[in-house]
This record gives structure tokens, C-alpha cells and sequence, in this order.
């Protein structure tokens, strides 16, 4: 069998591809993942510009029944619930209901008794709850069985407290126990239970009409059946009912359904004008990429592909925060459940999710999901969102192609940093030493904007090539800060 890899190089066409045109090499590079992982059924789908543009089943919702996975087959997704709860508590910020910085005992009284770990530890607030950075041991074996507890049950859990990994605010520390509290949050200050606020005000403005938290009340025919691998056999998992843990970990939904949240997620980007209608506005949700300015460098995984790369990665909320070599900005979760497994991976500059779900304990299908990413990226079939050209930038350019063709600074609207930087005289000097080296330049290429106050632009010219920048000034009269012509190298 070939590796995804050779799959990938044999399909990847000799110039630019579209998704569309890549699906035939996805499909066997996540359909060879779910044979060898194995899984008894996995989906996945891809997200571009608010559109499924392409979604694929593999395998069988039970191997009972051999029912195959479709589109419409429902899974827990296990903790990439959490980013539904994060949302909902910035949701609730934005309604003027809590702030992120206040203490969490404010909503949940029964914290207010807590002994804390050392005498000057700092209360616990929302945002430490959301970044994971309250203080609490991580708890995946532990918190994955405790979905089903009853609400009374969870009120006597808080007010008892809980031992402390560490004071608040030290490190990250994933806490499935912090995303239940905030789930009581999200009850205690809505007026209703956690459920219903993430139904009313997400699920259904969104349209995600099978996407729930009680699976015994979803349609026996499109449940997926969780198992695990044990003694050569396939062993089904036991139901667990949705309780008070729900808001870690308890969404089960279909890829025609997820696919609708990740395009909502996506929106919002890049910032812009113009109606924002969505559920939650579009700045709140580009706010889950704020981490808790506590980043880890971590070696990619090596069965993803490509060559060595260390990620720096950071918990913002509801999701990780990842910087990889290829991809550039990723943000992920992954959820693992017994039963099931799930990833996302999402590429919000370049408006581009893909997600998968599985039936198998504790197995996301993230090395296939990722696998498929950087194949579209040795397409070329991830490329970014231009940045648009603002007004002061263009003009800041056309200053700049003045200068280069004056050679002279001399009445450009330069800042006051710009001639103690360098005079005119040398400035004169070093455009005249770079015009002999590259000759003639109609200078005629666009900008590549950065932001709306800088960007480099390369020309080619008669010997040569041209790789330049220029930034504007903090000043509201578009004046140069900064300026370069460099030679390119060959």
C-alpha cells in the first residue's frame, strides 16, 4: 500500500490546485487512515469560504448492524465541545452578564469557601477557566467518565473544592473539571441550563438542527456506536447519559451539521465592514485565539508529514493555538472520549477547516486530517487571503516609487525618525550604488500589503531584481518611517 505521501506527490498536479481538484488524493489518504488506524467508521469534511465543499464517510456507524457512515451519522465529539462553552461565556460577556477577569466564585457560590494552595494565590476567574490555567490537574481518565453526573452531585463536588495541581494563573493545565464549572457558570448566569443556552443560542441560530447533548433522544438509525479495540475484537462502549459534566465534552453531532459551526467559526475572518448578523459577533469569536501568553515549542508530530518542525503552541479558549512551519496559523481541538475521537484543525487566514470524527476510544483521526492539510499545501490549494491595500498604504507606495525614480528623498512626506536614520546625501548615494547593480526598473508591481501601514513589494528589473519595503508612521498624514530597496539574491 502507499504511504499518503506518495499519494499525495503522484496526484499533486505541476501547477496550482484547487480543493476540488485534490479531493480523489484526500479520500485516499483519510480512507487508508481509517483502515490502518483502524476504526470501525470515520467522516471527514473540508470547510472553504463558509461552504462544505467536500465531506466523505468510511466504515460503519456499528458493526452490528454495518450500517455505513454517511454525512448524517451522528458522533460524540468529545472535547471539542468545549469550544461551544467558551463561546458561550464570551457570549454572555458580550450581553454585559460576566466579565472574563472577575472571580468565578462571583457566579459560582459555592467556590467562595475554597482554601487555595498557598496564602497569596490570586482568585480563580472565568478566563482562568477557559485558558485552562486555574490551577487544576489535568483529568482526561478521570473527567471522560464523569459526564453523566447529576447536577446535585456537582454543587456538593464545588462546595467540597478540590486538591490544586498548582496556584492559579502559573501554568496550563487541561482541566475537563474548569469546563464544567464553566458550564455551571453558563446555567447559573443565563437562568437556564447549560443545554438549553447552547441550543438556543448557537445550535439553532445556526441551523445545527441534529446537534444535541442527549443522545438517547437522537435517531437509533443515524447513531454511531462507540467501540474500543480489546483482545482482537471489537468491544462496544457503554452509553454515558449527558449531565453536569456536558460542557467538556458532551456534543454529539453529524459532519452536515459540524461543517455549519466551523464555517461560522471561519467568518470571521478576515476583520472587515459590513453586516455582522451571526450568533456571536464576529471580533468575539477571533477572540479565541488569545492564549494565555503561555506558549509550549513542541516537535511536531513526525507521522504527520513533512520535514522536522518545532510548533510553538498556545491554549487560547475553546481551542489550541498552533504556528507550524507549513501551515502557518493553525487552531485545533481534538476530542477523545470513550467510544470516540475527533479533531479539527482549522487555517482561519486562509478560510479553509477540515474535521474528522471516529468510533474508536480516545482515537482522532488528526495524523490523516493533518496529512490531508499538507497535501492540499504541496498543492498550492491552501493559498492565503490577500490582504487588501489601504488607502495610506498605496500612497506610501507610490511615494516610494517617486523616490526610487527621483532618486532623491528630498520632498517626500517622510517622518521626522526618517533623515536622522540616514541623510539625503547618503540616501542619494545608496540609490544610485543599487541602480547600477539592477539597471532600469519600471517598478510597476503591486504592493504585498502586511497590514494596512506596511508592505514589500518586489520589482524586476533590467539586471535584476528589486525586493523592497516601505512602512508608514503612527501619524495621521501618511508620512515614511521606513524605506528599503534591497538587491534580491539570485
Amino acid at each position: 500500500m502507499k504511504s499518503w505521501l506518495a499519494l499525495a506527490l503522484l496526484s499533486a498536479p505541476a501547477q496550482a490546485a484547487t480543493i476540488e481538484e485534490m479531493i480523489p488524493t484526500l479520500d485516499r489518504i483519510m480512507g487508508d487512515y481509517q483502515q490502518t488506524a483502524p476504526q470501525p467508521g470515520m467522516v471527514y469534511g473540508i470547510v472553504k469560504d463558509g461552504r462544505l465543499v467536500h465531506v466523505r464517510g468510511f466504515g460503519v456507524q456499528d458493526p452490528a448492524t454495518r450500517t455505513p457512515v454517511s454525512a448524517d451519522s451522528l458522533f460524540r465529539i468529545a472535547s471539542m465541545s468545549k469550544a461551544f462553552t467558551a463561546m458561550a461565556i464570551l457570549k454572555l460577556r458580550d450581553e454585559g452578564k460576566l466579565r472574563l477577569d472577575d472571580p468565578a466564585e462571583r457566579y459560582v457560590p459555592e467556590m467562595k469557601a475554597w482554601r487555595y494552595p498557598t496564602t497569596d494565590s490570586p482568585r480563580i476567574t472565568v478566563r482562568d477557566l477557559i485558558t485552562h490555567t486555574a490551577g487544576f490537574v489535568e483529568d482526561n481518565p478521570w473527567g471522560d467518565r464523569q459526564q453523566p453526573m447529576p447536577e446535585a452531585e456537582f454543587t456538593s463536588v464545588l462546595r467540597q473544592g478540590v486538591p490544586w495541581s498548582r496556584g492559579p494563573g502559573l501554568a496550563m493545565e487541561y482541566s475537563n473539571f474548569g469546563y464544567a464549572t464553566l458550564g455551571r457558570i453558563v446555567r447559573n448566569v443565563s437562568g437556564k441550563s447549560y443545554q438549553a443556552f447552547i441550543t438556543r443560542s448557537l445550535f439553532h441560530p445556526l441551523g445545527m438542527a441534529s446537534t444535541t447533548f442527549d443522545i438517547f433522544k437522537s435517531p437509533a438509525e443515524r447513531r454511531t456506536i462507540g467501540y474500543r479495540w480489546q483482545d482482537g475484537a471489537w468491544v462496544r462502549e457503554p452509553d454515558m447519559a449527558d449531565g453536569s459534566f456536558g460542557a467538556m465534552g458532551g456534543v454529539e453531532t453529524s459532519a452536515n451539521d459540524y461543517a455549519k459551526w466551523v464555517a461560522f467559526i471561519l467568518s470571521a475572518w478576515p476583520a472587515r465592514d459590513g453586516a455582522d448578523n451571526g450568533p456571536v459577533k464576529r471580533a468575539t469569536v477571533r477572540e479565541i485565539v488569545e492564549g494565555a501568553n503561555m506558549p509550549q515549542g513542541v516537535m511536531r508530530n513526525a507521522s504527520f508529514g513533512g520535514a522536522p518542525c518545532r510548533q510553538a503552541v498556545t491554549y487560547g479558549m475553546g481551542w489550541r493555538v498552533i504556528d507550524d512551519c507549513d501551515l502557518g496559523r493553525v487552531v485545533t481541538h481534538s476530542g477523545g472520549y470513550p467510544g470516540y475521537g475527533s479533531i479539527v484543525y482549522l487555517l482561519p487566514d486562509k478560510g479553509v477547516g477540515i474535521f474528522a470524527f471516529s468510533n474508536r476510544t480516545y482515537s482522532a483521526p488528526s495524523a490523516g486530517a493533518w496529512r490531508a492539510l499538507m497535501a492540499l499545501n504541496a498543492a498550492e490549494a491552501l493559498p492565503g487571503r490577500p490582504a487588501p491595500v489601504s488607502a495610506g498604504l498605496a500612497q506610501a507606495y507610490q511615494q516610494a516609487r517617486s523616490i526610487w525614480q527621483r532618486g532623491d528623498v528630498t520632498g517626500a512626506p517622510l517622518a521626522n525618525n526618517f533623515l536622522l536614520d540616514r541623510d539625503a546625501d547618503r540616501w542619494k548615494a545608496e540609490i544610485a550604488r543599487v541602480k547600477r547593480e539592477v539597471g532600469t526598473c519600471v517598478a510597476s508591481e503591486e504592493i504585498e500589503p502586511i497590514s494596512a501601514m506596511e508592505g514589500f513589494f518586489t520589482w524586476i528589473c533590467e539586471t535584476g531584481r528589486i525586493r523592497g519595503r516601505v512602512q508608514r508612521a503612527p501619524t495621521p498624514q501618511v508620512t515614511i518611517q521606513a524605506l528599503s530597496y534591497a538587491v534580491a539574491a539570485p
